[in-house]
Formats: structure tokens, sequence, C-alpha cells
């Protein structure tokens, strides 16, 4: 009969823990604060007329450094969400 490998739990002295640390919600901020000036600097530029065109739609602002900034901010959760804490050695 196969045994199956099963994923060992570890548990502490009579103490919760927390599925993050502060290191964790530190990188959440950081990666937030990307997220927000990204799509701040994606708002506006929209046209007083309907029938006047407007070119600031199309600026290197709206086009390429906001996207650019939410890819690095979507980045800075994912990496914070998936950091394990170091491991304390309490002997």
């Amino acid at each position: 009969m196969a045994t199956q490998n099963k994923p060992e739990v570890k548990k502490h002295k009579g103490q919760l823990s927390w599925a993050f640390t502060k290191e964790n919600y530190k990188i959440m901020f950081i990666g937030l604060g990307f997220l927000a000036l990204g799509f701040l600097l994606m708002i506006g530029g929209g046209s007083d007329s309907i029938t006047r065109f407007e070119p600031e739609i199309f600026d290197f602002q709206r086009i390429t450094l906001a996207p650019i900034l939410i890819l690095i901010g979507y980045a800075f959760e994912f990496f914070a969400i998936m950091k394990l804490p170091k491991e304390k050695n309490n002997d």
C-alpha cells in the first residue's frame, strides 16, 4: 500500500501566527503606492469639445509610464503575498 506524503503542520507552543509578517505588509504598501501612482497618471486627457481632438491622451505618461508602474505594483503585490517569513530557531 502506498503512503501519501502529507505536508508537515508546524505547531507553535500555544501561539497563533499570522499569515503575513510586518515585512510582507511593507512590500504590499509599496506595491499599492505604485498601483495608485500608475492609475493617477492614467487619469485625464479628455477633450472639452466633441469636435476638437486632444493629443494629450496619447502622450508618454498615459501610454507607457502608467502601465509600467501598474505592472511593477502588481509584481510587488505578488511578491509580498508569496514571500515566506524567515523562520526563527528557538532552540
